[in-house]
């Protein structure tokens, strides 16, 4: 890019994590929880940026009811917090923050419940990533795939750019046999759901594809408050939204869509099979946290924060018992814990 820009970490703190149930609680969701290390995913998110003067302090968006957690979790460090009144998915909020910055400045906006095994190769592709937004390009970091992954959208990678690729097409959810022709290919990659932009290019863009949604926003911002390093926008504006994700909103439509590859450890910790991949395991695949005895077992996930677990002879199983609950889901049934009563009615 033609010059230094700053660059705004944008940190998104939304969802309840109910397929991480029964740790994960809406009180306490995935993000703020230390399920990999001794840090929270969140303040991994805080930390990957922190140091570094090509950053600015992080605006995160948040809902009211974990301001405080995010507070106690950002451990006194600048940031500023957006309030959002409702829950409308990933376009209102990443708005909500381009709004509220320069628009020449770019934002690299994050979900706060994600692991990142090598922050570095983050950084890296962080700032090719800002460079392209600065030429008023839409981009997505492209996870590189390692895995006929059937849980995550994919990105077609198109013509080379300085520093990354338009990108051709956006793929939903496939089957087994197209992820697997996907990966074979070297042509695709996992859409992460990391992006950047600069601000007034993607309020540009949100104006042109949703501009009722557009509209809502300006008027949620100019009719917001300022409460300390929160910022609160009009929750009568807001409410009008129809929510969407950002995908959709926006980068399905726009003309410059681009993405940079990432190869960097990434993690969404969707569910406990795909925690149970990121964590450190034995030479049978098992992990284990808190007390667990496991004889003859294989790729077992075992999790407690008291009572001992005891197993023998099992394969492909997460074993959770926390706060007086016990979940046992086979690896290929995590994806469906969230769908547990347990789970939907904490």
């Amino acid at each position: 890019m033609s010059k230094a820009r700053i660059i705004h970490p944008v940190i998104l703190c939304g969802g309840s994590g109910t397929r991480l149930w029964p740790v994960s609680r809406k009180a306490r969701p995935k993000p703020f929880l230390p399920l990999v290390g001794e840090e929270t995913l969140f303040e991994q998110a805080v930390s990957r940026v922190a140091g570094d003067d090509r950053f600015a302090a992080p605006i995160v968006v948040a809902g009211a009811s974990h301001g405080d957690l995010i507070e106690a979790q950002m451990h006194g460090a600048p940031h500023r917090l957006i309030v959002e009144p409702a829950a409308r998915n990933t376009a209102p909020a990443i708005a909500l923050a381009a709004a509220l910055i320069p628009e020449d400045d770019i934002m690299l906006v994050c979900p706060s419940d994600h692991h990142i095994a090598d922050p570095a190769a983050f950084r890296s592709a962080g700032l090719a990533a800002a460079a392209l937004a600065a030429e008023d390009y839409l981009v997505s970091f492209g996870i590189a795939a390692d895995r006929p992954e059937t849980g995550y959208g994919y990105l077609h990678r198109g013509k080379a750019l300085p520093g990354g690729f338009a990108i051709a097409k956006f793929v939903e959810k496939p089957d087994r046999a197209r992820a697997q022709a996907y990966l074979d290919s070297g042509e695709y990659s996992w859409n992460g759901g990391i992006f950047a932009f600069r601000a007034g290019a993607l309020l540009a863009e949100l104006a042109r594809h949703r501009p009722a949604m557009a509209a809502a926003v300006r008027a949620s911002v100019d009719k917001g408050r300022e409460e300390g390093t929160r910022f609160h926008p009009d929750a009568d504006s807001f409410a009008a939204i129809e929510g969407d994700s950002i995908d959709y909103a926006v980068m399905e439509n726009t003309a410059r869509a681009a993405m940079v590859p990432a190869d960097m450890g990434w993690s969404d910790i969707g569910n406990w099979a795909a925690l149970h991949d990121a964590l450190e395991r034995d030479g049978r695949g098992n992990a284990v946290r808190g007390e667990a005895d496991l004889a003859d077992c294989s790729n077992v996930l075992a999790m407690s924060d008291g009572p001992r677990i005891s197993a023998v002879g099992l394969e492909d199983v997460c074993i959770i018992v926390s706060d007086g609950e016990v979940l046992v889901t086979t690896r290929d049934g995590a994806q469906a814990v969230g769908k547990l009563p347990g789970a939907s009615n904490q």
